[in-house]
């Protein structure tokens, strides 16, 4: 992956929140990062993506098996720091879409709606307004 200089390392754990998770730079991660929680591991994932500078990002059920509190750790990294990059995001959880420019709903593997979740929830009965008001989440 390449070298990078101490501060640089800081400052990416500090911006996706891990700065306290990790002791030391020279700590182990065990193998399948078994020592760290499943949100810890996908803000690590977050991290590697921040270190190369990637320009895409794709994130498959990255929030499902995650507690809340992670949810929005990870929702956070990913709006601050991939603003000019982009998100593809596959996702059963609608919070994690809502704020995305474009979004296809799909049903049973075919693709439904496609459009900003904003123009889509302007639509009385378009799927994402019956998932939304269904799981009653406030966009």
């Amino acid at each position: 992956m390449g070298k990078f200089d101490d501060e640089v390392l800081w400052k990416v754990l500090t911006t996706v929140d891990l700065k306290d998770a990790v002791e030391s730079l020279d700590m182990k991660i065990e193998e399948g990062g078994s020592n760290f929680s499943v949100g810890q591991r996908q803000l690590i994932c977050i991290a590697r993506v921040l270190l190369k500078n990637n320009r895409i990002l794709v994130m498959d059920e990255a929030t499902a098996n995650v507690d809340p509190t992670t949810d929005a750790l990870i929702q956070k990294a990913i709006r601050q720091n991939f603003k000019h990059c982009t998100v593809l995001t596959v996702a059963h959880r609608l919070t994690t879409v809502l704020d995305s420019d474009k979004i296809i709903v799909m049903d049973a593997g075919q693709i439904q709606e496609y459009g900003s979740p904003q123009e889509l929830l302007k639509i009385p009965t378009s799927f994402l307004t019956r998932m939304v008001s269904e799981c009653e989440v406030k966009p």
